[in-house]
């Protein structure tokens, strides 16, 4: 504390997400949910709040704020700022009301691990590690209010720095945090691809290759993330109401996905402090309706391949805040509607489920709404998303762990062994292997390969058809060797026996 009276200054020390804040000398905390932190500030002067940062997460956010708000025990008034759509969704404001408004209790987090659970009917976590009296201390000291609109928040925060000096209620306290290094195993740095019959199956199976064969890299947000570069999801089969596992594992629930999908497919009138919704960027954003756009285009060319929608837009490069979700296509094959999505950065842990079911909402809608209008009576195909950076923060890797080990084997196990690039029939004829490669639903031979040597015949299959799975490939080459040691000993060969 520097000086007396009015003139005192505070110093706001971050001990998580530093970079994340704007500081103040004030004693007030405003937290401003998804409401950027600059739309705040600027109508601030700094002795009017010790911090401004934003909170997205109750799960994740809250945890690090309590941590931080214990380690400067200056900070004496809270203003909590609901004012948009995605605060109602995510939660996160009103979890830290309620934490504040009706305290906590001993329980465990979605992963089975012990921790304080926030007495709110949205689920909020707080580290074990932390003591309840210091949570009860912090809880006593504060003074809070909520606020719905940028302009209320500000009024609060006036009036709480017009209020007399508040000695600050302790000493600060620290609690480290545990910290969960993952092993990683070699692989390529671009192009991956996954796909799942899914959106949960498919969502596993990404979360696994992340954590198996990522790169750790610095976020720039105070913090790092495991990250694969260009990965390609493809989802297959996902049923029109959308599959939810049981119990359910995903980051979102269906009440969350009635309030997230309109955030994809409706507009959104501008509002201060939101930087854009995808159905703002989508429907009026560079003055033109996209979705409405694509419908017609398809229908008066069905096959046409400029059925594109763009959420970038130029000037993102300057003032930043720019669309994760780029750029959708969608392409008509054998009456088969498929959707196309690029996004330039994505959490694939607590994000790309939503993204994902949100994006084969449009794609439902542009397919039902063809049908309306027109003879076609297309069938739901493939969601592809490639995700440019496809990352896991590391404040979730060790709930990532937790659904590798819980869910990956029993996914992995409910395989089919279909491979697209086809059937491999193997028989000895004389001396020589024949390989008769045929296609994968009528079995039409394709392609004979000869040979003595296993190990050069698989190359050449491999060569031949480079999209082999990986475990056909296996099986291929285990198969050839057997021949080629039946030839050998002068005992008849049968592939799979």
């Amino acid at each position: 504390m520097i000086g007396t009276g009015k003139a005192t200054q505070f110093e706001y020390k971050a001990l998580y997400k530093p970079n994340q804040l704007i500081y103040g000398l004030g004693q007030t905390a405003i937290i401003t949910g998804w409401t950027v932190k600059q739309a705040i500030a600027k109508h601030l002067q700094p002795q009017e709040y010790a911090v401004i940062g934003q909170l997205y997460s109750p799960t994740r956010g809250i945890n690090l704020l309590i941590r931080n708000l214990l380690f400067n025990p200056h900070v004496r008034f809270l203003v909590v700022l609901n004012a948009t759509r995605e605060d109602k969704n995510a939660g996160a404001g009103i979890c830290l009301l309620d934490f504040f408004r009706h305290g906590f209790e001993e329980g465990f987090t979605d992963s089975g691990q012990r921790c304080w659970v926030i007495r709110s009917s949205v689920t909020g976590y707080i580290d074990i590690e932390i003591a309840a009296s210091a949570l009860e201390k912090l809880r006593d000291s504060f003074e809070f209010q909520e606020a719905k609109s940028i302009a209320e928040a500000c009024t609060i925060a006036k009036y709480f720095a017009d209020r007399e000096i508040v000695e600050p209620w302790g000493s600060a306290l620290e609690y480290p945090m545990s910290t969960n290094e993952p092993t990683v195993l070699p692989g390529p740095r671009y192009g991956h691809r996954i796909e799942g019959k899914t959106i949960a199956e498919t969502w596993v199976k990404i979360i696994h290759r992340i954590k198996t064969t990522g790169t750790i890299r610095p976020t720039g947000y105070d913090g790092q993330w495991q990250e694969l570069i260009d990965l390609m999801a493809i989802v297959t089969d996902e049923p029109p109401d959308f599959y939810f596992p049981e119990p359910n594992y995903l980051p979102v629930d269906r009440s969350f996905l009635e309030e997230y999908i309109p955030q994809i497919l409706d507009d959104a009138p501008y509002q201060e402090g939101v930087k854009y919704t995808y159905g703002q960027r989508l429907r009026s954003w560079f003055g033109r309706d996209q979705v409405e756009q694509v419908i017609h285009k398809l229908i008066g060319e069905i096959d046409a391949a400029s059925a594109v929608m763009n959420l970038w837009d130029v000037k993102d490069h300057d003032k930043g805040g720019s669309p994760c979700l780029n750029h959708i296509w969608l392409r008509v094959v054998n009456n088969e509607i498929s959707l196309t999505a690029t996004l330039r950065s994505n959490d694939m842990f607590a994000a790309w489920p939503a993204n994902a079911m949100g994006l084969r909402a449009l794609q439902q809608y542009i397919r039902n709404e063809i049908a309306k209008r027109s003879e076609y009576d297309l069938k739901m195909g493939a969601l592809i998303t490639i995700s440019q950076s496809a990352h896991i923060y590391d404040d979730t890797w060790e709930n990532a762990d937790r659904l590798i080990a819980n869910q990956y084997a029993l996914i992995y196990n409910q395989r089919d062994y279909y491979d697209p690039s086809g059937n491999f029939l193997i028989e000895v004829d004389g001396k020589e292997i024949v390989v008769t490669q045929t296609t994968p639903g009528s079995g039409d031979v394709i392609k004979y390969y000869r040979g003595k040597n296993p190990l050069l015949l698989l190359r050449e299959i491999c060569a031949a058809s480079p999209a082999v799975h990986p475990e056909h490939a296996g099986y291929l080459g285990i198969e050839l060797q057997k021949a080629s040691d039946c030839i050998k000993s002068g005992i008849q060969y049968m592939q799979d026996r």
